[in-house]
């Protein structure tokens, strides 16, 4: 239950008066505007409000691909949506990555260049075959975005082999892509927010808000109120309390991660149908999660509880062809929430005067969400 009480003259004198901007979300996106909001305007008074002791949805629950979209996925986009758009979206995110990059440094988010890798199946050869007649084209029009003169290229037999996986008949590396620790990551954008005098209060989930002439008024749910000039939405999956008419779902992931293995055989990000499953190596360990295709409507929640069945799916993958014939432990099972639609680009807009979102990130937070920071920044400062 929330505390509640009022508030003695020293708490609201020095934490609660005179707020310019005040973030909901305190995750990639909304810690990325809040700096972006400092740099732009360093007196500015910025507020982070956080529901939990953490940025409980996606930002530090997420499986740490530093990834913009393997060939098949790329494949799927494009059937559905015009090629100008998806490769827009493609570079949006591949920018978004280096802006990531440069605001917090490599080493601080443990950022590990080994690209990442596709995987198909005996039982996939349609789609394999299509991503195979895919790669030229798609190395020409990512020339100009990544700089590599071959962004995807076939892993040869021998290498695949050493992986160790049962039944892969192809693997497709993208050259441009990477991983990173996500705990770490979250940990520098909370040390780079301070430095900037940020303040981040947890604890404090928003019920409501009303916007005035001069104001937006908040109501948090342990009735405590609040005034700030402006208000920035960044809650992702959890968004459509607040802003129901929003084109934007919550998308539950199930993910384990294993203990350390003794001979873990391969290095790197892989990718599975159309990047529905998805699993890396951490040190010694294997993560693996996804399979929400399974059941979209049972995982369009924000409830952070277990979906069995995926899990045992998910169980089935890990061991007839991750790690086939090879004795594991599970020592970790969570989920987070990610905010998607049919449409995958971003939502970055004023929904008021004073009121402004920056949201829906289709499970590309970490590629994309520093780069929508800084637009929800501009935005915001723009009123």
């Amino acid at each position: 239950m929330p505390l509640n009480y009022q508030w003695s003259h020293w708490e609201f004198d020095s934490f609660f008066r005179d707020i310019d901007y005040c973030i909901l979300g305190s995750g990639i996106v909304g810690l990325s505007t809040a700096i972006h909001l400092k740099q732009l305007e360093p007196q500015a008074n910025v507020v982070v409000l956080e529901r939990g002791v953490l940025p409980i949805g996606a930002s530090t629950r997420n499986a740490g691909f530093a990834c913009f979209g393997s060939v098949s996925e790329l494949l799927d986009d494009l059937s559905t949506t015009p090629a100008a758009e998806v490769w827009s979206l493609v570079e949006e995110r591949y920018q978004g990555l280096l802006a990531l990059r440069a605001l917090l440094g490599d080493r601080a988010i443990g950022y590990q260049p080994e690209g990442g890798f596709e995987i198909f199946s005996d039982n996939d050869q349609e789609r394999h075959l299509a991503s195979l007649e895919a790669i030229p084209d798609f190395n020409h029009i990512l020339r100009e975005i990544t700089g590599q003169k071959e962004t995807f290229a076939v892993i040869p037999a021998a290498v695949r082999q050493k992986f160790g996986f049962k039944g892969i008949t192809e693997v497709i590396h993208n050259r441009a892509e990477g991983s990173i620790d996500a705990g770490k990551m979250m940990r520098s954008f909370l040390r780079k927010a301070a430095a900037l005098d940020i303040q981040i209060l947890n604890g404090c989930e928003v019920r409501d808000f009303t916007e005035t002439a001069s104001r937006v008024d908040l109501q948090l749910t342990n009735d405590w109120e609040l005034s700030a000039r402006h208000l920035i939405v960044a809650t992702n999956g959890f968004t459509k309390k607040l802003l129901p008419e929003l084109d934007l779902l919550p998308a539950r992931n199930q993910v384990l991660i294993t203990r350390p293995l003794a001979n873990l055989a391969f290095q790197g990000c892989f990718h599975y149908d159309r990047g529905y499953y998805y699993f890396r190596n951490v040190g010694q360990r294997v993560l693996l999660g996804g399979g929400r295709h399974l059941d979209k409507d049972g995982e369009t929640t924000t409830d952070f509880g277990a979906h069995e069945s995926i899990r045992e799916g998910l169980i089935d993958l890990l061991e007839t062809v991750v790690l086939p014939g090879q004795t594991y432990q599970i020592e970790r099972w969570w989920t987070g929430i990610l905010g998607v639609s049919q449409q995958k680009q971003p939502i970055i807009c004023s929904v008021g005067n004073r009121i402004s979102v920056a949201v829906r990130m289709g499970g590309m937070g970490v590629a994309i969400g520093t780069l929508v920071g800084k637009k929800a920044a501009i935005l915001a400062a723009k009123h």
